[in-house]
């Protein structure tokens, strides 16, 4: 006789943000299909580790899908690549996380900072989690994608932090 187990694993992200050093606000966020892979690749399979994970934000007012991928990330999402309309830094932020004994694993103490850089203002519509570091760049792993529930419109000069968490629960 065998026993089957109903229990499942849920993959699930979520991003914090805050602007000029405000409050944290929390949103969940889509799991690629190329995240789940990798995540699966990299802990069990013989994917290495890639030298960091990095974040991106995008201006297109897109939801993001299951099927997008690093490669068409840039395009179909609108990167927002310029360091003149949109923030310092020739790269994408780190995203650095510590080390966790729990069941999900953060920056929140080490969140990436975007500081905008603009003539008006900058709209994002959304961030990403990466494994490339290159703003624009096709290569590496979309994690994940998040469209946030309204626009995150900029001045120059302000500081925008964020975080990530992602978490496998049962």
């Amino acid at each position: 006789m065998s026993v089957i187990n109903q229990n499942s694993i849920q993959a699930k992200g979520e991003y914090f943000e805050r602007i000029n050093g405000g409050e944290w606000m929390k949103s969940s966020n889509l799991v690629t299909d190329e995240g789940l892979s990798h995540i699966l690749n990299t802990a069990f399979g013989s994917t290495p580790k890639p030298q960091g994970y990095y974040v991106a934000l995008f201006g297109a007012a897109a939801a993001p899908q299951g099927n997008w991928t690093a490669q068409n990330f840039a395009t179909t999402a609108s990167e927002i690549v310029s360091m003149s309309e949109g923030y310092e830094g020739a790269t994408r932020p780190k995203w650095t996380p510590e080390n966790t004994s729990t069941n999900s694993i953060d920056s929140l103490k080490t969140a990436a900072k975007f500081v905008i850089k603009t003539d008006s203002t900058l709209t994002v519509q959304g961030a990403a989690l990466l494994t490339s570091a290159t703003k624009g760049g096709t290569d590496g792993v979309l994690v994940s994608a998040i469209k946030f529930n309204a626009p995150r419109v900029f001045q120059n000069g302000d500081t925008y932090e964020l975080g990530y968490r992602i978490s496998l629960t049962v």
